[in-house]
């Protein structure tokens, strides 16, 4: 089934957080697709204030489809803010989605409670028998880390590893994706002489890429980070892409075809003040931190910032959802085997 081409707003989809059974990927002529998420999880009363379709648990099990299964393994620290955000973005697309929380397995979230933990999200260890259309893997607050320090580094390259067999495809963000691009093709990460925080402008490199569909050639997202990863090393052989790259900050959006994967280097996903929670938490215990380049109006932080990556963020993962859907296999059991 291909998608038409639409001017106007897709409608959003379901998210799921239980599997269900396999049924047929197409639905039967609904043309509303609302999220569904459990009805206590935080982010259901976001959504529903934002105007998105929210549906319970025990409606959704009555529609006769195939969801698309996506993971999210969310290593940032608010978890939250993170899945609400992630959540935001798959709910806008006109399929249904079934949306898995997944953690590292013995890693210890500090800044989320236990009982949100327990209540929502799967450690990768229950879930590395399924098979997913889709997986997500977030940014962590490790990057000025070696990837060899990071507590849950060998479990990381066991999850990168995974979804070679069991994800159709994966969309690994910030320090995700200079982690994949090092365990996959040995790029390594280089220090920042200061934190890139701000929003830059992007360039579209390859407009024919299916995963760019609707962007405009110049267009801003945010970035937060203390390090990168350079175009120079990308290996010769590597059947890297460089899609989205900015003259300021450098790789930004890097097809990977031979591992089914995209991976962005900054946050695309970040709400409007994400950058000025960031800043504000930073002058606490680093008076002297940089305002975040062309976010505050007049570089002014009393003044509230204005969102100009959202409609990008909404192509990016809504173009990455189209791709998954048509190829993905009608019996998901045959992802990693066709």
């Amino acid at each position: 089934m291909v998608l038409p081409e639409r001017e106007d707003v897709a409608e959003p989809a379901i998210i799921r957080m239980k599997p269900l059974a396999s049924v047929p990927l197409r639905s039967k002529d609904r043309r509303d697709m609302p999220i569904k998420i459990p009805d206590d999880l935080p982010a259901t009363s976001v959504l529903e204030a934002e105007g998105v379709m929210v549906m319970r648990e025990a409606d959704a099990v009555r529609q006769d489809i195939r969801p698309l299964r996506i993971g999210l393994l969310n290593l940032m620290p608010n978890k939250v803010t993170t899945e609400t955000q992630i959540a935001r973005l798959l709910g806008a697309t006109p399929l249904q989605v079934e949306l898995t929380l997944v953690r590292m397995t013995n890693h210890v979230a500090r800044h989320t409670p236990a009982d949100h933990m327990l209540s929502f999200y799967c450690p990768w260890e229950e879930v590395n028998d399924q098979r997913f259309d889709g997986f997500v893997i977030t940014g962590a607050p490790v990057e000025r880390l070696p990837f060899e320090e990071v507590t849950y580094w060998d479990e990381m390259r066991r999850v990168f590893d995974w979804t070679q067999s069991h994800v159709h495809r994966t969309l690994n963000i910030c320090w995700a994706a200079q982690a994949a691009v090092y365990h996959f093709h040995g790029m390594k990460k280089y220090d920042l002489p200061a934190k890139a925080s701000g929003v830059f402008r992007q360039r579209s490199l390859v407009p024919a890429s299916p995963y760019l569909r609707g962007f405009s050639d110049d267009f801003a997202i945010p970035v937060s980070r203390w390090t990168e990863v350079r175009k120079s090393d990308i290996p010769a052989d590597s059947g890297l892409k460089v899609l989205v790259d900015s003259t300021e900050t450098g790789l930004c959006l890097l097809d990977d075809p031979r591992h089914r994967s995209l991976h962005m280097f900054n946050h695309v996903e970040y709400d409007t003040t994400s950058l000025a929670d960031e800043y504000f938490r930073d002058i606490q215990v680093q008076p002297e931190a940089k305002v975040p380049v062309n976010y505050f109006p007049g570089d002014d932080a009393k003044r509230p910032p204005e969102n100009r990556w959202r409609s990008h963020a909404h192509l990016l993962f809504g173009n990455w959802i189209n791709e998954m859907y048509q190829s993905t296999p009608y019996d998901i059991e045959r992802i990693g085997k066709v």
